[in-house]
C-alpha cells in the first residue's frame, strides 16, 4: 500500500515538473517563434493585424533588403564575427585558466594578494574614457582586429574567479602530491590532470565568451571606424541606425521619396534572427563538450 502511494506521489512530482519544465520551454520558443514568423512577414500586414506565430502575408521583402545589396558587406561581417568568435574564445581558455589554477593552489603564497586584485577589477574600473585612451594610444589597437579581440571580453574577472573555485573544489591536493611523487612539473600537472578534469567548467565558460564575442557590438563602436572591419553585429547596428534616420526623415518629408516603403518593423526582425540563428545552430554541437570531462572520483578518502 504505501509502495502504491509511493509511486503514485512520484509519478504525480513527475508530471508537475514535466509541466513546469514544459511552460518555461513555451515561454523560450515562443516569442523567438513571433520573431521569425515577423521577420517573413509583410510590413503592411504587421502594421494593420500585428504579430502572429504564423506569417499572414508572407514576405521575403527584409531579406532581399539585407542581402541583394549588401550581401557581400553581410558576408565579410560574417567572416570577420567568426573570426574574432574563435580566435577570442581560445585565447581566453588558454590565459584564463592558466592564472586561476595557481590561484586555486594553497601552497602559492600571493594567492590572496592576486585573487583580491582579480575581484577588484570586477567592482571597479577606470571607466570608457581612460580604456579607451589606453586601448588606441598605448595599444594602438583602434582599427585592428585586435581591436574586436582584446577588450572586455578577453579577461573577465568573473571567469577568473569561476576557474579558480572548480579548481579548489574538484582538483584534490593529493592529485598533485601523487603526480609530484612520480616525477611530473607543474605544466605536466596541469596539462594531464588539471585540464581533463576541468573540461566541464572550460566547455561552459567557452560557450559563455564565445557568445560574448559573437553579441559584442561596444568593440566596434568604441574602437572601429573602418567599415571593412566591421563585425555582423556592429553592421547591423549601424544599418538600424540608419534605417532609424531614414524613416524619421520620410516622416518629415512625406513619402514622395520611397522612404516610407522601408520595411521597419520586419527588417528589424530579420536583424536579429541572421544574428542569432548561427549560434544557436552551432550550440548543439557545443553541447556535447558540457559531457566530455565529467570523471567519477578519483581520490578516495
Amino acid at each position: 500500500m504505501d509502495s502504491s502511494v509511493k509511486g503514485s506521489g512520484e509519478k504525480f512530482a513527475q508530471i508537475i515538473i514535466c509541466g513546469f519544465l514544459g511552460i518555461l520551454t513555451l515561454m523560450a520558443v515562443l516569442p523567438f517563434a513571433l520573431l521569425v514568423s515577423s521577420s517573413f512577414s509583410d510590413e503592411a500586414t504587421l502594421l494593420q493585424q500585428g504579430y502572429s506565430f504564423w506569417p499572414r502575408s508572407f514576405s521575403l521583402y527584409a531579406y532581399k533588403y539585407l542581402f541583394v545589396t549588401n550581401y557581400m558587406v553581410i558576408l565579410r561581417s560574417y567572416g570577420i564575427t567568426m573570426f574574432i568568435t574563435v580566435v577570442g574564445t581560445a585565447l581566453s581558455l588558454l590565459i584564463a585558466p592558466m592564472l586561476a589554477y595557481p590561484l586555486s593552489r594553497q601552497d602559492y603564497p600571493r594567492a590572496r594578494i592576486v585573487t583580491f586584485l582579480v575581484f577588484f577589477t570586477m567592482l571597479f574600473n577606470g571607466g570608457m574614457v581612460p580604456s579607451y585612451i589606453m586601448w588606441t594610444q598605448v595599444f594602438a589597437i583602434k582599427n585592428t582586429l585586435a581591436a574586436l579581440i582584446l577588450p572586455r571580453l578577453l579577461f573577465n574577472g568573473f571567469y577568473i574567479i569561476l576557474y579558480k573555485t572548480n579548481f579548489k573544489i574538484n582538483i584534490h591536493p593529493a592529485l598533485i602530491e601523487a603526480a609530484k611523487i612520480d616525477g611530473a612539473g607543474e605544466f605536466h600537472i596541469y596539462k594531464r590532470i588539471v585540464l581533463p578534469i576541468s573540461l566541464p567548467i572550460i566547455a561552459t565558460i567557452g560557450l559563455m565568451v564565445g557568445i560574448g564575442y559573437w553579441n559584442d557590438w561596444i568593440n566596434g563602436l568604441y574602437y572601429v571606424t573602418d567599415t571593412k572591419l566591421y563585425s555582423l553585429q556592429v553592421y547591423l547596428n549601424n544599418m538600424m541606425s540608419n534605417m532609424r534616420a531614414l524613416i524619421s526623415m520620410s516622416s518629415g518629408i512625406g513619402s514622395d521619396f520611397g522612404l516610407g516603403d522601408l520595411p521597419a518593423i520586419s527588417i528589424r526582425m530579420a536583424i536579429a534572427v541572421i544574428g542569432t540563428v548561427p549560434i544557436l545552430v552551432l550550440y548543439p554541437f557545443f553541447q556535447k563538450a558540457f559531457i566530455a570531462g565529467i570523471t567519477l572520483g578519483g581520490v578516495k578518502e
